[in-house]
This record gives C-alpha cells, structure tokens and sequence, in this order.
C-alpha cells in the first residue's frame, strides 16, 4: 500500500521545492556569488533556518538547483530521442533538444556559467560526466550496434562528441539573447557535419558485413 505523507512531510516537501524554486531564480540572476540565503528564505518568506534545515550551506543549495536542472534537461532529452525507433532520428532529435535546452537562459547561465564558480571546475566536471556523458555513450554505442557508426573505442568516440556537445553549451550560454539563434545554428551545423562524416553508409555496412 502507498505510504501516505504527515501534514508536516508535506509541507517540508513544499518548502524544498519553494526554495529550489527561488534560489533557482536568484542563481539565474544574480549568480552564485550574489545570491544569499538569506535572500532566497526571504523570497518564500521563510527562515534562514527552514534553508539549513534541508540544505547544509549555499553550495549545497546550488548543488541541488543544479542537480534539478540537468535531471529535468535529460528526462527531456530521452523522452524526445525515445519517439524514434531509428537510432539515427533518436541521436539527431536529442542533439536539437540539447542544443535548444542550452538556448535556455535559467539553464544556460547556472549549468554552464554559475555551476563550475558555486562547485570547483573538478566537481562540475564530475557532474557533467554523471549527467552528459552517460547519455552520449548510450546513443554512440546504440549507432554502433546499429551499423551507422563504424566500430571504434567507444569511450574515446564518447568522449569526442561529448566535449564537442559542450563547447556548443557553453557558447550558447555565453552569447547575447540577440544572437543565440545564430550561434545555436551554426554549432547545430557544425555538429551535423562532424557526425556526418562518421556516418556509415548502408552499402558500406551491407559490405563489411560480406
């Protein structure tokens, strides 16, 4: 049987949601370094201690806006890539949905901006690896199995396409509202023709495998 929530677990869950909800704002716009705690319990009309009582100190505030983020980023990606049954459609459809998701300014500024200031360069960079690079390896090694990709080391060609992905982030978080169309555009056919040219034809499959 569900286990059915206390009044008090249900407002706590509330209240952690409203703070994500509001540091989530605050990071965006102020960044990490002028964010406060004490502005984030404000904005929910809460105590300093209601935001010690589910997060130790700021970074781990951050840490949990961030965490939310790249969980809502990827649910959005697999759900779109998994419409398709042809592993091609699927990678192409993930990397517009990432691309469009990097446009995002909330999730441009605190993915790719704020989080490697508010986490250190190595935990962001672990962070990424958790939530990034899982997923290119999946779709890389799907290509393969499929016969689009020509068998290579898998963690090298993951790796490749996952730091070509985020070269991309990083400059559609970095570019003017005014030009992320363009910008997004160009690495949107930058990226194309890099995956293109490992693309395996189907008569170069039919003939390797002879």
């Amino acid at each position: 049987m569900p286990t059915v929530k206390s009044r008090r677990e249900q407002y706590s869950e509330e209240t952690r949601t409203a703070l994500l909800d509001a540091a989530t704002r605050r990071f965006a716009e102020h960044g990490f370094a002028g964010t406060s705690l004490e502005d984030v319990a404000s904005d929910i009309r809460a105590t300093r201690g209601a935001v010690y009582h589910h997060f130790a100190n700021k970074t781990a505030l951050f840490q949990a806006v961030f965490e939310r983020l790249e969980e809502e980023a990827v649910r959005q990606i697999a759900e779109a890539a998994g419409a398709h049954s042809d592993p091609w459609a699927a990678a192409l459809t993930a990397q517009e949905k990432f691309l469009d998701q990097c446009c995002d300014p909330v999730y441009g500024r605190i993915v790719w901006q704020q989080a490697p200031i508010a986490l250190g360069w190595e935990r962001w960079n672990e962070c990424e690896e958790k939530y990034g690079y899982g997923l290119v390896e999946e779709f890389v090694g799907e290509l393969m199995a499929a016969g689009g990709l020509p068998e290579m080391p898998l963690e090298a060609a993951s790796r490749v396409l996952f730091h070509v992905l985020g070269a991309a982030g990083m400059a559609l978080a970095a570019a003017p509202e005014a030009d992320k169309a363009r910008v997004r555009a160009e690495y949107g056919e930058v990226i194309g023709h890099i995956i293109a040219g490992l693309r395996v034809s189907a008569e170069d499959t039919a003939q390797s495998r002879r």
